[in-house]
């Protein structure tokens, strides 16, 4: 694409060269999905198709905005949060020209809904690639009639997926939707080793404190939170785990972590880290009774888990100490510290997740895609409901993986297969 006028929108065009530096470091680590466009460059399955995408952007995003357009793709793109942007990386994508794009960290809430209305218009998408749902909800509630003509999306992460399952299940889904977030190779390696990783980076570079002997509070114990336990954990945190399920809390407890009530672990706590998808899980009460230092951060999708405004309330006093870091004074005289202003802390504090495990989430994304097409070329649309990436595409991805790796696995014999599908086979 040429740089037409209104074909980007970012912080600072200056930035590109740091930013395609950045890109070419994180495709020398995705091996999967640069081989899916060393493939697909040559036939271009995506020409005529304009994509849609709303997910943060990354170098490891750039890398798949840059594999689509490859592939034949007219590609639009915004960011999926306000400061999950990163601005190198953005100013990279409008430079290359391959792409439009429509981002840049520090967003207000309405630059954020210009941005994505800005991939939709004037021309509407064929597909949509969405990280929260916030695109597919956009074009749902504010412009229907595109639905008419997009033959699918995607969902990256588990919010997301939440959202569109509730509309699938109310019968408000206008269009199919893969649920990429739910494959293996993405909620069991993205969400877990991803945002373990990425978390503690966050947390890191905002605080610059050391874990060893904190008492360190995981709401939550899915995926993305046992994630970060596991990793606090291995580097000498005391981890604590609050959650509201019996079955992921006695996860916890058969994990080693201690479980208790927010209650009563925010009186002990040293770091607070969120991981929920729910509101509210931080709030007025909860800061009251945290000890003087306490440092709060959030890694679920939305910057609805901590209550900042009741924090602000019971506050005397406000100021940034340092990058993505302030100080609340309390009316008690004790200082909490909130990282990030409540967004993800590992990607509004630090990069987002290492390129070798988004390397599997963005392969996904990119045959989830692929398979729209081809369904769709073939005369066989899906219906308006949340699918499931098929498990053979998860274990061909995971073998690609292997082998890039230089790992190799056992096979099962003629023989072995037949006995697993024998079912008189016994004692």
């Amino acid at each position: 694409m040429d740089h037409k006028e209104g074909a980007y929108k970012v912080k600072d065009l200056g930035l590109a060269e740091k930013g395609r530096k950045r890109i070419e470091w994180a495709e020398s680590r995705m091996p999967v999905l640069m081989k899916l466009r060393e493939e697909y460059s040559k036939t271009k399955p995506f020409d005529g198709y304009k994509i849609a995408g709303c997910l943060h952007v990354t170098k490891e995003t750039a890398v798949l905005v840059e594999t689509l357009a490859a592939c034949g793709a007219d590609v639009a793109w915004s960011g999926c949060n306000p400061l999950s942007t990163n601005d190198e990386v953005a100013a990279a994508l409008a430079k290359n020209g391959m792409a439009e794009i429509y981002a840049w960290h520090g967003q207000s809430t309405e630059d954020f809904y210009w941005s994505i209305d800005k991939t939709i218009q004037p021309k509407a998408p064929h597909l949509t690639l969405d990280d929260g749902a916030d695109l597919i909800f956009r074009v749902h509630s504010e412009y229907p009639e595109m639905a008419e003509t997009i033959i699918g999306g995607s969902e990256e992460t588990t919010t997301g997926v939440h959202r569109l399952r509730a509309m699938d299940n109310d019968g408000k889904l206008l269009y199919p939707v893969f649920a990429v977030n739910d494959a293996e190779t993405k909620w069991d390696f993205d969400n877990v080793y991803g945002t373990g990783q990425s978390t503690i980076d966050g947390i890191l570079r905002a605080s610059s404190v050391m874990l060893a002997g904190k008492n360190f509070v995981v709401a939550g114990y899915g995926h993305c939170s046992r994630g970060v336990a596991m990793r606090a954990k291995g580097m000498g945190a005391n981890v604590i785990v609050t959650e509201v399920k019996p079955t992921a809390a006695l996860k916890a407890t058969l994990d080693g972590h201690r479980v208790m009530t927010m209650d009563e672990a925010a009186e002990i706590g040293d770091i607070f880290v969120t991981a929920t998808g729910m509101k509210d899980v931080i709030r007025g009460r909860h800061f009251l009774k945290m000890k003087d230092g306490a440092i709060v951060s959030n890694t679920g999708h939305y910057d609805v888990e901590l209550n900042l405004k009741e924090l602000a309330e019971l506050s005397v006093d406000a100021r940034e100490v340092r990058d993505n870091n302030r100080e609340y004074t309390m009316e008690n005289g004790k200082k909490i510290y909130i990282l990030a202003d409540g967004r993800l802390v590992n990607l509004a504090a630090a990069e987002g997740h290492p390129s070798e495990v988004m390397d599997m989430s963005f392969a996904n994304q990119f045959q989830a895609h692929l398979a729209l097409v081809q369904k769709h070329e073939a005369g066989e649309p899906l219906g308006p409901h949340v699918i499931d990436l098929p498990e053979s595409l998860d274990q061909e991805i995971a073998r690609i993986k292997l082998e890039t790796m230089g790992i190799e696995i056992d096979s099962l014999t003629d023989e072995q297969v037949a006995y697993a599908t024998d079912y008189s086979a016994g004692t």
